[in-house]
């Protein structure tokens, strides 16, 4: 018996309809057992947002009281003398910066406002004259982190409070009064004591001041890195790292580390961190069977939300191999500066991903003048 099409369909629908919708197996959706919640830990929804104005910020209870512990930290350490503006002089200005410092796994660390100086309003030759400062090599790192597992020494973290502000400063800087934070006469102006994060040479003093303080310990200074400093003294070794502020210190005493650490403190403000767990956007974490495991799980999720590929699918090569790039071309990328800070961003997690390195190297030979299908690459 042959049945018509439509009445088939007309069929097959009354079918369903008389059906109860009804699962036949025992699994659930979440949403069925009442478990639909996200297990993820509730304080990654909440939405923390970095103010875009100072007005914002002093209106925020939170932002305020940041603002506030760093001007009090910086009146504390007499930082600058208001004084009028001498006639022949320029002041420069300043601003705040508001950052919300994250744990390694994303969790709300603290609520942080510096106070930066616009050192681009520096006059060369009047508001300063030298400005290079040295920073640890990723390779040092890598050295000294090997060194440590090899002979099973603990790795310690410290970090100087405030660690611009203990810079000298050798020329006379004039600065405007931080907004929010004005006396009742603005006409006055912040003569600097001291050196502050924006100056263009408020790194070098920073160091300087630092390795200064390091050799009166004695320590030594690496001939083939400056940041790095080696003590000895009675069959014990200590090796200290400097990046700015962060600062690595291993050897074969836990006691004589302790006491350098404390010899240093009565110097600067240290903050110690304890054991090594998350350095430069490098996560290190500790092996069952006694290895170390170098990961920027963190730098590189960041790095793909910026670029709004936090969904892009995975793949086994970081690029095809017979993938090949030209010059030329007329598909100029609208934003150059984009694709420079982000090649620049995937040059440092060759640090612990070494088999993108040939890719990165790849892109990196079009930084001048970058096409859309370099960004693609």
């Amino acid at each position: 018996m042959n049945c018509p099409v439509p009445l088939l369909l007309s069929l097959t629908l009354s079918v369903l309809l008389v059906l109860p919708s009804q699962n036949v197996h025992p699994m659930q959706t979440r949403f069925e057992s009442g478990t639909h919640q996200s297990r993820l830990h509730p304080s990654l929804f909440l939405a923390h947002c970095e103010p875009k104005t100072v007005k914002q910020a002093l209106a925020d209870p939170q932002w305020f009281a940041a603002m506030k512990q760093e001007y009090e930290a910086l009146l504390n350490n007499k930082t600058w003398d208001l004084v009028p503006l001498p006639k022949d002089r320029q002041a420069v200005g300043c601003k705040w910066v508001f950052r919300i410092k994250e744990n390694a796994d994303g969790i709300v660390n603290r609520f942080r406002a510096r106070l930066v100086a616009k050192g681009f309003h520096q006059i060369a030759g009047c508001d300063f004259y030298k400005t290079f400062s040295p920073v640890i090599k990723p390779v040092t790192i890598r050295l000294i982190i090997t060194l440590a597992l090899t002979n099973k020494w603990d790795l310690f973290q410290l970090d100087v409070n405030n660690a611009f502000l203990n810079g000298h400063l050798e020329e006379t800087i004039y600065m405007q009064q931080p907004q929010g934070f004005e006396s009742s006469d603005k006409t006055l102006v912040c003569k600097l004591q001291k050196a502050l994060y924006g100056l263009k040479q408020a790194p070098r003093q920073w160091f300087d001041r630092l390795k200064g303080t390091l050799l009166q310990l004695g320590f030594v200074a690496s001939k083939c890195d400056p940041s790095l400093f080696v003590y000895k003294n009675k069959g014990h070794i200590i090796y200290i790292l400097v990046y700015v502020d962060d600062i690595i210190i291993t050897g074969t005493s836990n006691v004589v580390i302790q006491q350098l650490t404390t010899k240093l403190h009565s110097n600067f403000s240290l903050k110690q961190l304890g054991k090594l767990d998350y350095f430069l956007g490098i996560e290190i974490k500790s092996v069952a069977d006694g290895t170390i495991l170098l990961t920027q799980s963190k730098y590189i999720r960041d790095l793909l939300q910026k670029t709004k590929m936090a969904e892009a699918q995975p793949i086994s090569s970081p690029m095809t191999a017979n993938c090949k790039l030209t010059k030329a071309g007329s598909d100029l990328f609208s934003d150059p500066s984009l694709y420079r800070s982000v090649v620049g961003a995937l040059q440092y997690t060759t640090i612990t991903r070494p088999e993108l390195s040939y890719a990165v190297n790849k892109v990196c030979q079009f930084m001048a003048n970058p096409m859309d299908s370099h960004w693609t690459a």
